[in-house]
């Protein structure tokens, strides 16, 4: 029999945008990158994935093969919001309203994600569990839950995970760096929450 070092981890796929708008430097896919360097796991691999194109079409290629590459056991996306001042744990995503242009200047056919799902899909993970478990690790950053993503890539890459598998499926919205956390603040933050996806994962 192989010694139990052989058989492959698990991997935990983490996705950070690149720029757009304001957001010359984004917060999510510079928090990606700090965390794939502090990453530590003997049961999970981690693969990260920044600086995607704030384009729905990109989103609509790039992650569907994701999930079919990596068969991940968690799926976590990080998005930047200016208005943000703590780590923000999306519950839902929405199906609709997406008439914001990206940096291509498109929209989506019909403003839709996905053409006949339904209009709003929850994440089966508790993010109020999350969002406490994050509160109570003392490592420095504070948890918030929403439920409005916001009705751009953000709730559009949401969904479209959600869409395939929301029993394993999360986002998170970051504040701007330095506003009020460092990229390496920011990193210690996801990590706490994934540990903490992780566990209720498990649990099931």
């Amino acid at each position: 029999m192989g010694d139990s070092s052989d058989v492959p981890k698990q991997t935990v796929v983490v996705t950070g945008f690149g720029p757009f708008g304001n957001h010359n430097v984004n917060a999510s896919s510079e928090s990606v990158k700090q965390l794939a360097d502090i990453w530590k796991s003997d049961d999970f691999s981690l693969i990260p994935v920044t600086d995607l194109d704030v384009v729905y079409d990109t989103v609509k290629t790039v992650v569907p093969g994701l999930w079919e590459k990596h068969h991940p056991v968690l799926m976590v996306h990080v998005g930047v919001s200016g208005i943000a001042k703590q780590l923000t744990l999306e519950q839902c995503a929405h199906n609709d309203g997406y008439d914001k242009m990206d940096n291509e200047r498109c929209i989506p056919s019909k403003n839709c994600c996905v053409d006949g799902a339904r209009a709003c899909i929850s994440s089966k993970l508790d993010m109020k569990k999350v969002c406490n478990a994050i509160n109570d690790d003392n490592c420095g950053i504070e948890a918030v839950i929403s439920h409005d993503p916001g009705r751009y890539l953000c709730d559009f890459i949401y969904f479209t995970s959600l869409h395939i598998d929301n029993s394993c499926t999360a986002f998170i919205h970051v504040p701007p760096l330095d506003k009020p956390y460092t990229r390496e603040q920011l990193a210690i933050g996801i990590q706490s929450a994934i540990n903490a996806m992780l566990a209720q994962i498990h649990a099931k």
